[in-house]
């Protein structure tokens, strides 16, 4: 059975609905918010030492930064350390996109009784596509059988009974849980020794991005002193970064309002439409510039938003710009006939 591929290997098009421009008054383009806005609307790919919670490595930022909210995408026990996404400001509202882009681990298992290699990558091998998991006692959420998939489970090497192995896995699949059950499978026992999280969706440890607090500290002292923005872009990234592996809608700067209001999305906005979109699939709508919108719940697929002149495609489950970015464009009768 082939394997079923993890959200960073899904490769989407951009499929051109109609030509539009938009206007360099209103708005910016992500990269290019002046300096209060970068930090409001930016995230971090942090490296979690071991020791702390996730909780008290996020509010040390919040202290550094200054700032009046800060989120996680993906809590890490005290002794994993890794990539930790943190959210800042206005960015916590995506924290949600993050639970759908899959999760990557380094683990080292250690067996508690002797097991052939060969044995080893069999069980590794076993425990690849769905699983069932029912969580460990040590854990914030109900005690009930759930379903995860485990997109891969590859061996890297063995040393007496320490095992190294890859995995990448839907968020909320626990590692230790999974040790515990490959080690009954192998009949002698195991648990999890060691665990460092190498990727959250887009988020990856090899990133130039991929930064520690005391890289946090000393770049945010360097643009308090200098009040240079190019300090702030060496560890905070726009949070459209986190929904690099969302799928997207683009849309005419004339719909951007009405979006920001709380309207659904209508087939006439559409611009452009990733490939790959299906009927109730989470997407994040776009303007021209690579703004996000809202995060917002399809209706239609790519195909028919192609294909639809009129009617609702998606609607919306997180607005996440603010009103007035864009002007308000009131539609009339007379309007409509000066535009065609």
């Amino acid at each position: 059975m082939p394997r079923t591929s993890p959200p960073w290997e899904n490769k989407r098009e951009v499929l051109i609905k109609t030509e539009d421009r938009t206007n360099p008054k209103f708005g910016h383009k992500p990269s290019e918010r002046p300096a209060e806005e970068y930090i409001k609307y930016g995230v971090i790919n942090l490296d979690k030492p071991a020791g702390p919670t996730s909780h008290e490595v996020a509010a040390w930022t919040k202290k550094i930064l200054k700032i009046e909210a800060i989120g996680h995408g993906g809590t890490l026990d005290p002794q994993v350390t890794g990539v930790l996404p943190v959210t800042l400001e206005e960015s916590t509202k995506i924290v949600q996109a993050l639970l759908y882009a899959g999760k990557e681990y380094i683990c080292v298992m250690k067996l508690h009784g002797d097991a052939p290699e060969g044995q080893v990558r069999s069980v590794l091998s076993e425990f690849e596509d769905l699983i069932y998991q029912r969580p460990p006692l040590r854990s914030s959420v109900k005690r009930q059988v759930r379903t995860r998939r485990i997109y891969y489970n590859e061996f890297i090497e063995m040393d007496g009974r320490n095992v190294l192995f890859k995995v990448g896995c839907e968020g909320g699949t626990y590692i230790r849980k999974l040790c515990y059950d490959m080690g009954e499978i192998l009949g002698v026992g195991a648990h999890m020794q060691e665990l460092r999280r190498s990727r959250a969706g887009p988020f990856t440890e090899d990133s130039s991005m991929h930064v520690t607090l005391h890289d946090i500290a000393y770049w945010m002292g360097e643009y308090q002193t200098k009040k240079d923005i190019s300090f702030l872009q060496k560890f905070i990234a726009p949070m459209e970064t986190a929904l690099e592996l969302i799928p997207k809608v683009t849309v005419r700067d004339s719909a951007v309002d009405a979006l920001c209001h709380g309207a659904s999305l209508t087939a006439p906005g559409v611009v452009t439409v990733n490939t790959g979109i299906q009927k109730d699939m989470l997407i994040a709508v776009m303007t021209l510039k690579g703004e996000v919108i809202t995060l917002s719940k399809a209706v239609e697929s790519s195909e028919k938003i192609l294909e639809l002149e009129h009617g609702i495609v998606a609607a919306p489950e997180r607005v996440l710009m603010p009103r007035g970015t864009y002007p308000k464009v009131w539609k009339t009768g007379k309007d409509d006939n000066d535009q065609k």
